[in-house]
């Protein structure tokens, strides 16, 4: 249905009640890439989060229910997007807080985070609309540098200005960083 906001899925034939304000789907997203997490868990957290009677899915339906919650979470497009070509990574939902918040507002014409609820697919409509700004710039630098494409001038220089606003930081499990601190003590 045309301007439908969902606030239920279908898993094997049930309609199940969901979490659709934006923060969910954020925390949600937030745990898609912690490094210290396994898959099974992520994708137990995103069912937990997601459903609101989580414990009346069946476990043999759990991975039905996830699949819907992809697809709802990619605001329905979750089977087209596997057959695309996966774009470069160039953004961070955590480390570009700062730099999403006041774009999406911008576009809102109000402070999102102060209201009660945000649909998703209507904070999701906000984000992709969002277009002249820092986030945006940093966007494009990012994806220029991950193309392999080279920066203008003032690219460059707004890079180097703006270096830990403009670079994604790598996420490593805490045993990663003690191996890397490891190895930073060896080097000197």
């Amino acid at each position: 249905m045309v301007g439908y906001l969902p606030r239920e899925l279908e898993v094997a034939g049930k309609q199940y009640a969901i979490r659709t304000d934006f923060r969910d789907i954020l925390k949600i997203l937030v745990a898609f890439n912690d490094p210290e997490l396994e898959d099974s868990e992520r994708v137990y957290i995103c069912l937990f989060i997601l459903y609101e009677d989580f414990q009346r899915i069946p476990v043999q339906d759990y991975e039905a229910a996830f699949k819907a919650a992809l697809s709802f979470i990619d605001q329905g497009a979750g089977e087209s997007k596997k057959s695309a070509k996966r774009s470069p990574r160039v953004m961070d939902w955590e480390q570009d807080e700062n730099l999403i918040f006041p774009a999406v507002n911008k576009v809102a014409g109000f402070e999102t985070r102060s209201v009660k609820y945000i649909h998703w697919w209507t904070f999701l409509g906000y984000y992709m609309e969002v277009s002249e700004g820092i986030f945006s710039t940093v966007l494009s630098l990012r994806m220029k540098k991950a193309k392999g494409k080279k920066l203008e001038k003032w690219e460059r220089e707004f890079w180097a200005a703006n270096k830990d606003l403009c670079m994604l930081h790598e996420k490593l499990t805490e045993e990663e960083k003690a191996a890397k601190e490891r190895l930073n003590a060896l080097l000197g």
